[in-house]
């Protein structure tokens, strides 16, 4: 692979869907002990979810715990139960022109502000004739971190 012009620092958050978003917070939250930390709705998306954190600071993983709006509609934020998994991108817009250029599908909709607030896309599970590259059957999300999250992994790695 050529020289890859951006880093993934870490994982930023799993996802994970149900059709009752209260049986998810009695294990996440009450049985886990993660952290409550939002909520976030969007007919758009057809999803209501809950977010949560385990641990703490620029290591903190969200937990986005994911029921549809209508379950008949699309898309289908509980099918698979393990939704997606976000990672930490440490140049968004670089990682996203070069993966673009080895062919990977993106889902549709581009770099836009995620549910946390952070700029976020999405990379297709499955590839396509036209970009053959998928993340093989699990929804991928870029997260582009910000400064104080890049310098902690970069003081992480350094100290390694």
């Amino acid at each position: 692979m050529p020289d890859r012009p951006f880093q993934v620092l870490g994982l930023q958050q799993i996802a994970v869907g149900g059709l009752d978003k209260g049986a998810l917070r009695r294990f996440w939250i009450d049985i886990m002990g993660l952290t409550p930390t939002g909520t976030y709705r969007s007919e758009k998306e057809n999803v209501d979810e809950d977010i949560a954190v385990a641990g703490s600071g620029p290591f903190k993983v969200e937990v986005d715990l994911m029921q549809p709006i209508d379950p008949e509609k699309k898309p289908k934020v509980h099918e698979p139960a393990l939704n997606h998994v976000g990672l930490w991108i440490d140049d968004l817009e670089k990682a996203v022109a070069w993966l673009t250029e080895q062919g990977v599908r993106f889902t549709p909709g581009g770099i836009r502000k995620g549910a946390a607030g952070f700029d976020v896309c999405f990379i297709h599970p499955k590839g396509n004739d036209e970009a053959p590259i998928g993340s093989e059957g699990v929804l991928v999300e870029l997260v582009q971190a910000p400064d104080e999250v890049i310098d902690a992994f970069a003081k992480v790695a350094a100290a390694g």
